[in-house]
């Protein structure tokens, strides 16, 4: 990227910021534009769980309005893109497509237009599958699998998850469609040692430790269920291995009868929520993907191999694109308990790498996935539409 080319004026729009993936890149691309030079600003919601992630990042924000409707979000947004001469509008949320599209217009300034499509799957609304690549300059997919169903469209009719069973594709110009992938930082998100954080989650020296981490909402999570259920299929056969759930959502209760249900007591348990998942990364000894709904990318992996880690997950979706560059544990069909059992045991039984090679692991994982990567890639795709030399 030229030094000497301009900083750009980029609104990043999100009507949430209360958690969750989407939120989390939407701020850290932010917050990695800003450290590349440009003024770009975060608008939404202020007083939300993300506030404390965006003032640390050092993003400036601007403050839409908490617990306002749609259309004051739609007037603020525009009234600050008019004001500020904002050359780029970026929205992520799917409730946020329109309101990305309406503000920039109302505007009357013509900002550029970028969405970015976190979810694999198309718009729910026909009106948005029709309508959208018209009213957009571009739309960022964050894995090769998200531009494959917005391009083609993706159908798995006997999936017994309804949301993956039709996926339709949109209509309208698909050179539009930019695969940028999404980033973790990389520079926290290394090898390291854990013994401390080993001891505070509750686990003993020799036993090797199996993690699922993520949310866990009604009705089925993200594979939790299925993962006890692996977990008590090799229990007896890897006698030394625990089971940890990181996360929290509607289904504790259900999880933790699970657990009692299937003889797991003692092995398996909660954790709650954690705030330093780079230490719970190395704290583990193996991830656990199982994820049984869809799957954009899945960053989670990537954090894992990062970390040195081997990752045991569904070959689903996009988590084959996530898993490609560290390449390290094994990919098992979705909702598959034996096959998910029997790689976790092969796992198990594997030494873990050395120091050496836990960093080269790393290295490869940055060069694709890291959020300098993604900042830059962005960036580019703004600088391209403005007709900016890069």
């Amino acid at each position: 990227m030229n030094p000497a080319l301009p900083s750009l004026r980029i609104l990043q729009l999100n009507s949430l910021l209360t958690g969750g993936g989407t939120d989390d890149q939407c701020v850290k691309l932010a917050a990695q534009l800003h450290r590349l030079g440009q003024q770009v600003v975060i608008a939404g919601p202020a007083g939300q769980a993300f506030a404390p992630v965006i003032q640390q990042l050092g993003a400036p924000f601007f403050d839409t309005g908490a617990g306002a409707g749609q259309l004051r979000f739609i007037l603020r947004a525009a009234q600050f893109i008019r004001r500020e001469n904002m050359q780029i509008v970026h929205g992520h949320h799917g409730r946020d497509i329109w309101p990305t599209i309406f503000a920039a217009r109302l505007a009357g300034t013509n900002p550029k237009i970028v969405l970015t499509r976190h979810m694999a799957k198309s718009p729910a609304s026909p009106a948005s599958r029709h309508f959208l690549l018209g009213q957009c300059d571009a739309l960022i997919a964050v894995s090769d699998f998200v531009a494959k169903v917005l391009r083609e469209g993706v159908c798995e009719p006997q999936s017994p998850e309804e949301e993956r069973r039709v996926r339709p594709p949109l209509l309208g110009d698909y050179s539009k469609i930019h695969i940028i992938h999404g980033g973790i930082d990389v520079s926290i998100f290394r090898p390291a040692a854990a013994v401390d954080k080993r001891r505070e989650l509750g686990l003993k020296p020799g036993n090797y430790v199996f993690a699922v981490v993520g949310g866990f909402g009604l009705p089925r999570g993200k594979g939790q269920r299925e993962f006890l259920a692996a977990a008590a299929r090799m229990n007896r056969e890897i006698p030394h291995a625990r089971f940890l759930i990181v996360g929290s959502g509607s289904m504790a209760e259900l999880l933790q009868a699970d657990i009692a249900r299937l003889g797991l007591d003692g092995k398996a348990w909660l954790t709650g929520q954690v705030s330093d998942m780079p230490q719970v990364m190395n704290a583990i000894d193996c991830l656990v993907h199982p994820q049984i709904g869809t799957e954009a990318l899945g960053l989670a992996v990537c954090e894992a191999h990062a970390c040195g880690k081997p990752v045991v997950a569904s070959a689903l979706d996009g988590i084959p694109e996530a898993f490609a560059a560290g390449n390290y544990g094994k990919l098992v069909p979705a909702e598959d308990i034996d096959a998910l059992a029997a790689a976790m045991a092969t796992q198990a039984r594997e030494p873990a790498l050395e120091t050496a090679q836990a960093e080269e692991l790393h290295g490869r994982v940055g060069k694709a996935f890291s959020l300098e990567q993604m900042g830059a890639k962005v960036l580019r795709l703004y600088r391209d539409l403005l007709g900016c030399a890069s």
